[in-house]
C-alpha cells in the first residue's frame, strides 16, 4: 500500500510584505473615482447677472450637479448648439437673447434629445408672460429671489421627467414589432401585446375603444350576422 505524499513547502521563497501597501498614485484614484461614482448630471446655466450665477453655481454643484456657466443667452445657445445637455436653468431678461429666445431655438434644433427647461422668473410676472413663456417651450418655472430645496424638488422632477422621455423614446425607436400580429417581442425573447409590453416597461394604462373606421366596419359584420 502506497502512502499519500505530504507536501512540505519550500523555505527559499521570499513573499513581498503586503501590510503597509503604498497609496494608489493620483491619476488611479481619479479612474476609480470616475468608474465607482455616479456621472453628474450637467446643467447648462444661463445668467447675467454675476453674483446671482455664483449664488446658483454653488448651489447646484452642493447638489451634485456639474454646472456649465454662460453669461447670456447668446452665450448659453452656442454652448448648447456646441454640445447639447438635458437640463436647462435660464433667467428670463438677459442681454442679446432672452430666456424665451434662448428656449424657443433649443425647441427648434434639429435631432436633439428633449431638454428639461426651468426658467427663472421675478416676482410680479404677470399671467400673460407665463402663457407666453409656456408656448415658448418653458416647462418650469423659479421665482427670484431663489429659494434653495425650491430648486432641489425642481431639479428632481426634471430628471424624473427626463427619465421618462428616455425610456418612451426607447420605445419608439427600437421595439420589435411581428408584420403579422402586430405583437412584440420583448428582453426575454416573448411576445406580447402592444399595450401588455408598454405597461409593464412604462407603468402606462390603456382604455380601450374603437376608431370610425373600425367601429363602422364592426357595425357592418354585426348586421351581416344579424341577417337570416
Amino acid at each position: 500500500m502506497t502512502r499519500p505524499r505530504t507536501f512540505t513547502p519550500p523555505t527559499n521563497i521570499m513573499f513581498a510584505p503586503y501590510d503597509n501597501p503604498s497609496p494608489p498614485s493620483a491619476a488611479l484614484q481619479d479612474r476609480l473615482q470616475n468608474i465607482l461614482l455616479p456621472k453628474r448630471t450637467r446643467v447648462l446655466l444661463a445668467e447675467d447677472d454675476p453674483v446671482s450665477a455664483r449664488v446658483l453655481e454653488a448651489t447646484l454643484t452642493k447638489f451634485g450637479y456639474q454646472p456649465v456657466i454662460a453669461r447670456d443667452g447668446v452665450e448659453a445657445w452656442e454652448q448648447f448648439d456646441r454640445e447639447p445637455v438635458r437640463l436647462i436653468v435660464s433667467d428670463w431678461m438677459m442681454p442679446g437673447l432672452d430666456g424665451l429666445g434662448f428656449c424657443e431655438k433649443v425647441r427648434a434644433r434639429a435631432e436633439t434629445p428633449y431638454t428639461y427647461f426651468i426658467l427663472l422668473t421675478a416676482n410680479q410676472t404677470s399671467a400673460h408672460n407665463y402663457e407666453l413663456a409656456s408656448t415658448a417651450g418653458v416647462d418650469d418655472f423659479l421665482t427670484k429671489p431663489l429659494d434653495r430645496e425650491a430648486i432641489r424638488m425642481r431639479l428632481r422632477v426634471a430628471e424624473r421627467i427626463l427619465k421618462y422621455t428616455a425610456e418612451i423614446r426607447q420605445l419608439q425607436e427600437m421595439i420589435p414589432i411581428c408584420t403579422y400580429c402586430h405583437k412584440v417581442r420583448d428582453t426575454h425573447d416573448y411576445w406580447d401585446k402592444v399595450e401588455s409590453y408598454i405597461q409593464k416597461e412604462t407603468g402606462s394604462r390603456f382604455t380601450h375603444g374603437a376608431c370610425p373606421e373600425c367601429y363602422d366596419k364592426e357595425i357592418e359584420r354585426l348586421e351581416l350576422g344579424a341577417r337570416p
